[in-house]
């Protein structure tokens, strides 16, 4: 490989000297030489943040299994039980800890070197200055001594001495805090989510809090992400959709605490338009407790209501405006008799469950009336001046995809639309045919334009309606099924009506060379390549299996929200990637308190895959960009060696 001349130059502005190359070759060929990090991967968060930031902490149970080894024969199992609940919450177990223990300073004291020897556990994969830019700044130079203290006489003292001197100084309840995120950050190199961070669950919002202090976290984008980000955009199909699915499941506290979402113009207009109306047909499901924004029940099933009326209407005319999506079958207002109460679908008609429609003028049904429009126009404005919302779409900009090809995984949601013969379904937009990787990338690039184009532009209008389709198109990989019937799911006691038929991909990758056609469509060998998505729960109660196409595939939504515990019988998947395996968490449905021992509470752990050799970093990606830089470095070193770029001084 040879190098010009002005990028080498380039370089030694980075490396001016002999002694700095030459110590970067030394650094990046060491960390090569190393076991790859663990990967952790989980897909269809839906808000249950309790839950997901417990798999967080816990490593998915590895951590509990840490415990267990190191400390196995020493402690009983109940200590092992109090010291992963400890690491698990750290500021909630100490938060009292002065009051309830009476030997306060002796039991810091034995934390602290119990944690020193799991912190040398799960920071062996890593050289020290990985490890040192990990740890809180405050305690960084006190956890590096203590990580790397021999066992000698002098340097036991030495140990010794400064973890009493972390008592004596009043330290110890920081410090022990600052040692638990430490091995939490520690466990989990890398984390992958594979889409579906927001609706159903309480606190989306703390599950974008909790990804934003990691340090190497990417997103695959899901459809209701997609929904959020669409909302942001000032898309008011989208905007009416996260309110609606917010409001049916409860989660005021999201909108109105979390984001700042002002929802008392709806609820003024719900109570005045539905004021004699029960909206029997729009009753929440409560499944969180709000803490902050109780909302009565009869007020929020009015509210419910009522944005979908709007949501209604305002997607018709998105539609309407974009007659390429093939959608007109999602238009219902303008079918409806509202004399008879029946609405016509396809030949038939079906009687209305509800028939009290005051918003709807049956001359022109798809048309907002003067007072949704207002509304709809200062909801619009609640969701562009939100801080808080506006800073997790970014980061769901800054560090997500469409999908992400990583150490020889292909990682995408949804599905990739294919025809039932098995070939890569073709979609025309703008003029062009996509299909396959280029049509996931096309849709990648107008994500982004929806958000990044200038404002009041053509393109950001256009991609901004194209989040919509996203959200439920029967083309769009991120829904991947015939039809959101949520109309008929609302309105129409025939449940035959409200059947989402699947994409045939979801029939296809049971089969082995769908799958390594996949895998090939985006320049990966099916001999060492592994497909990961998400978006449909996996029934575990009905014998369905996360493992599709002999073991290339793996779907690994488990069904996280409480909404799916029913229909999975478990609570969500972690797919975890290390050097020596890959492997399915099968997680319990999470419990706040639940005791952190092996039996209670960590999951069902099963090897999907052994590696034939342990798995090095010179063997990832990150180690493949390494041995790019080394060479780079090594031809700098020859510049300077040979005169022809001079050191600096």
């Amino acid at each position: 490989m040879s190098f010009d001349e002005a990028y080498l130059r380039l370089l030694s502005k980075s490396y001016p000297t002999i002694e700095d190359a030459s110590s970067a070759i030394v650094n990046l060929s060491a960390i090569r030489s190393l076991p790859k990090g663990t990967e952790y991967f989980f897909s269809d968060l839906h808000g249950e943040h309790e839950a997901f930031i417990h798999m967080i902490r816990s490593a998915s149970g590895v951590i509990r299994s840490k415990i267990d080894q190191i400390f196995g024969k020493s402690l009983s199992l109940q200590d092992r039980d109090e010291l992963a609940a400890l690491i698990y919450e750290p500021e909630q177990k100490m938060s009292g800890m002065r009051l309830t223990e009476p030997y306060y300073d002796e039991w810091c004291r034995i934390t602290i070197y119990r944690l020193v020897e799991i912190c040398k556990e799960v920071s062996s994969k890593y050289i020290r200055t990985t490890v040192r830019e990990k740890m809180p700044k405050s305690f960084a130079y006190i956890i590096d001594e203590l990580l790397h203290t021999d066992d000698s006489e002098d340097k036991s003292r030495y140990f010794n001495e400064i973890i009493n001197s972390i008592v004596e100084t009043d330290i110890a309840d920081d410090f022990i805090i600052g040692m638990c995120h430490l091995i939490g950050q520690l466990s989990i190199d890398h984390l992958h989510i594979i889409g579906d961070i927001f609706d159903r669950g309480p606190h989306a919002d703390e599950i974008m809090n909790e990804l934003m202090k990691l340090h190497r976290v990417d997103i695959q984008w899901g459809n209701h992400d997609i929904s959020w980000m669409g909302a942001v955009t000032g898309n008011w199909a989208c905007i009416a959709n996260v309110i609606r699915l917010g409001i049916s499941y409860n989660n005021f506290d999201l909108l109105e605490d979390g984001y700042g979402i002002n929802l008392r113009p709806l609820s003024v207009f719900a109570m005045n338009v539905y004021r004699d109306d029960p909206c029997e047909l729009f009753i929440p499901h409560i499944l969180d407790q709000n803490k902050y924004d109780p909302v009565d029940v009869k007020l929020a099933s009015k509210m419910h209501k009522a944005i979908t009326i709007i949501q209604f209407k305002v997607e018709a005319q998105l539609i309407r405006r974009h007659p390429e999506y093939e959608m007109d079958d999602r238009i219902f207002l303008d079918k409806i008799d509202f004399d008879k109460g029946t609405v016509r679908i396809g030949e038939r008609e079906y009687p209305l469950k509800d028939r009290l429609f005051p918003t709807v003028d049956p001359k022109d049904p798809l048309t907002l009336t003067q007072e949704e429009e207002n509304l709809m126009r200062t909801l619009a404005a609640s969701f562009r001046h939100s801080e808080v919302l506006a800073k997790h779409i970014k980061f769901l900009y800054s560090h997500g995809s469409m999908y992400r090809c990583f150490n020889s995984n292909l990682l995408y949601h949804g599905c990739i639309p294919m025809t039932k013969e098995g070939e890569f379904e073709k979609v025309t937009l703008d003029g062009k045919v996509y299909w396959g990787k280029s049509y996931l990338e096309y849709i990648d690039a107008l994500v982004r334009q929806a958000y990044f184009a200038p404002k009041g532009s053509k393109e950001r209008h256009h991609a901004r309606d194209f989040l919509w389709y996203l959200w439920c198109g029967k083309k769009s990989p991120l829904f991947g099924k015939s039809k959101m019937a949520s109309f008929e799911r609302y309105f129409i006691d025939d449940k035959s009506l409200s059947k989402e038929e699947m994409n045939p991909y979801y029939a296809l990758v049971e089969h082995r060379e769908i799958c390594e056609k996949l895998l090939r469509e985006f320049g990966l060998s099916p001999e060492n390549a592994h497909i990961i998505n998400g978006h449909v729960p996996v029934k575990i109660k009905q014998g369905e299996s996360p493992i599709k196409g002999g073991g290339l595939l793996f779907i690994i939504d488990g069904g996280m929200s409480k909404a799916y515990h029913s229909q999975t019988g478990i609570a969500g998947y972690t797919f975890i990637y290390n050097s020596h395996f890959m492997a399915l968490a099968e997680h319990r449905p999470f419990e706040p308190g639940a005791k952190a021992s092996a039996g209670e509470s960590s999951p069902r752990l099963k090897v999907v895959e052994v590696m034939k050799r342990r798995v090095m970093v010179a063997d990832t990606d990150n180690g493949k960009e390494m041995e790019r830089q080394i060479e780079e470095l090594k031809a700098l070193l020859q510049a300077y060696r040979s005169g022809a770029i001079k050191e600096a001084e």
